[in-house]
């Protein structure tokens, strides 16, 4: 069946269950797979300042003749606009982008903060990330002065149970959502249950892995897709899906953009099949920012 369930949010507003990722998209793609999408029924889409192509999500947005209110519009603050003075400034950057007037959801994309400036990512002369010594807990607090007409509803990414318990001692306003990994190589079950336990609607990105995921290849998921006649990756939104958190699914390639619209409703056998693939496999986390900037975030 074609994807329109939703979740409730701790403001009261629905969040559709399937959004389309634009992570890794690049921008001359990125436009003409939101128009896809709202076209093949998403109303629910997932960007980032990072990203750099939030100027092309807005601009399909607007040319997708769909009213801007019946799309659930998502975009991220990034780590060198962390200070509490620099996170309005950082907002309106991202509005002018989208060309829209308010955000549905706002997330700290990292609890890492970087060295303020016009580099996204400044390195030192060794090469070493420069942060800065701001709080994530004192740029939320900024992010939650912005709740109103331009700000929806605010969250996190990357968070885990130890900075969630954290961050909740000091919000004045719960997180509406926690945007992190998961698939079945990496289902964070502790993580789910205390976001869940605790009103936070949970979006997994990468849900499908990764470019060439090692997913699609896995037995358990190619023999369930064979079952349900469908593709490797619809079992693997079902499977998100069927475990009452967000997917946001990211593609630039119009069938798979469709195909990824008709999630399938997974026997309960099944589900547990995918629960049981890490009983012969281990844990593997694809994006790790010790990889990549030398920061351990999720301190495992």
């Amino acid at each position: 069946m074609s994807t329109q369930r939703e979740f409730k949010l701790n403001t009261g507003a629905s969040i559709p269950a399937l959004g389309l990722g634009t992570w890794q998209s690049a921008p001359k793609d990125v436009y003409d797979a939101v128009l896809t999408a709202i076209r093949a029924g998403y109303r629910h889409i997932d960007t980032a300042f990072i990203y750099g192509n939030e100027t092309e999500v807005g601009k399909a947005i607007k040319d997708s003749g769909v009213p801007r209110e019946e799309i659930f519009l998502t975009t991220k603050l990034w780590n060198n606009s962390h200070r509490p003075e620099h996170v309005k400034e950082a907002l309106e950057t991202s509005l002018s982008n989208l060309q829209t007037g308010y955000i549905d959801l706002w997330l700290m994309h990292w609890p890492v903060a970087f060295r303020h400036g016009k580099e996204l990512v400044p390195r030192d002369e060794h090469g070493q990330i420069v942060v800065d010594d701001v709080d994530y807990t004192e740029t939320y607090g900024a992010m939650e002065k912005l709740l109103g007409d331009k700000v929806r509803a605010i969250g996190v990414s990357n968070f885990n149970v130890k900075k969630l318990e954290r961050l909740l001692k000091t919000a004045t306003v719960a997180p509406a959502v926690n945007q992190v990994e998961l698939h079945p190589y990496l289902p964070q079950e502790d993580l789910v249950r205390f976001c869940q336990k605790h009103g936070i609607v949970v979006t997994a990105y990468s849900p499908l892995g990764s470019t060439n995921s090692p997913l699609f290849k896995d037995k358990t998921i190619t023999a369930l897709a064979e079952k349900y006649k469908v593709s490797p990756a619809q079992i693997l939104i079902s499977w998100g899906i069927h475990r009452k958190y967000v997917v946001i699914p990211k593609s630039v390639t119009p069938s798979r953009i469709q195909s990824n619209f008709e999630d399938v409703e997974l026997e309960e056998d099944d589900f547990q099949k995918i629960n049981d693939i890490l009983k012969t496999q281990p844990t593997k986390r694809l994006v790790e920012p010790k990889n990549f900037w030398g920061i351990d975030v999720f301190e495992e």
